[in-house]
């Protein structure tokens, strides 16, 4: 593990993470990542962003350096947030940077966020989105982070059981897919955790199902049906309260027969990837990505 990685987590252990406990202003969580990103964050030299309508609804293509939107295939992403917070601006550089390793395009929708536009509004917004870039040259990747990450696997379920599009792949970095959270690790990682505290989940999960099941496979992908799903390449650190949101999704869809790369890193941030250029686990993890998506 790298000094920076080692500094990163004491940082997110003594000023994020209590940040995040004591929050309460949907409004103030948004604007202070969109502050903090525009400070942390920052794309490859020459890369392109441009805003659209994608779906019915704005949207921001991620561009690296020579790639042009109409290469193919397009990383149709999802920001993570809880479904309350974060946007196609705060994660835009982690994107340019993926497109710079893959020469693929990335498009991000501004999906409606909670509690002004509680589920399923961000499915519809998502699936719509799909829709709307399924005849891209190439076809489409999902993505995603953390809700985000646990919207991209819904989108493909509910794809699925529509007979919508299905896209080449899909990849989740610690994604969020049981609502319920009903997994281990959520207590047995409570002290280990060092940006998410746990009892803030559960308030996030209640403003954006605001009474309906958690079990709805269009809430948790973990009660999904998969069948007939592409590729999936999972990633979650070992420390995580969301360990095993990704241990079981894999485990789940593993059983329904879909091909599943999983990827548990030690000791590492939630969605560590969004610290590209800042720690180099985040850069390794995501050339790793890269890789995968490159590959027949």
């Amino acid at each position: 593990m790298s000094l920076r990685a080692r500094l990163l987590n004491l940082s997110l252990r003594f000023f994020e993470k209590p940040h995040l406990a004591t929050a309460e202003d949907p409004v103030a969580l948004r604007d202070g990542f969109e502050r903090k990103a525009r400070f942390w964050f920052h794309a490859p030299r020459g890369s392109r962003f441009e805003r659209d309508v994608i779906g019915g609804r704005a949207a921001l293509w991620a561009l690296g350096p020579g790639v042009a939107r109409d290469r193919g295939p397009v990383l149709l992403y999802f920001h993570g947030g809880g479904y309350v917070f974060g946007s196609p601006a705060t994660h835009r550089a982690m994107l340019a940077g993926l497109s710079a390793m893959t020469g693929m395009p990335a498009c991000l929708p501004d999906y409606r966020l909670a509690p002004e536009h509680p589920f399923p509004a961000a499915v519809e917004d998502g699936l719509a989105a799909l829709s709307a870039l399924a005849g891209h040259p190439g076809g489409v990747v999902l993505g995603g982070d953390s809700a985000g990450g646990g919207l991209a696997l819904v989108v493909l379920g509910a794809s699925l059981a529509q007979a919508g599009p299905v896209p080449r792949a899909l990849f989740a970095f610690s994604p969020l897919t049981d609502l319920t959270f009903s997994g281990e690790s959520f207590r047995r990682n409570v002290q280990a955790e060092v940006m998410l505290p746990a009892h803030r989940a559960h308030q996030a999960a209640e403003m954006y199902l605001q009474g309906a099941d958690p079990r709805d496979p269009r809430a948790s992908p973990l009660f999904a049906d998969f069948t007939g799903a592409p590729p999936v390449w999972l990633a979650a650190g070992d420390t995580e309260i969301l360990l095993d949101d990704t241990r079981r999704m894999a485990a789940r869809l593993r059983a329904q027969g879909v091909a599943v790369t999983e990827h548990i890193a030690r000791d590492l941030p939630h969605a560590w990837p969004m610290f590209r250029g800042l720690v180099p686990e985040a850069d390794a993890t995501l050339s790793g990505l890269a890789g995968w998506l490159r590959s027949p």
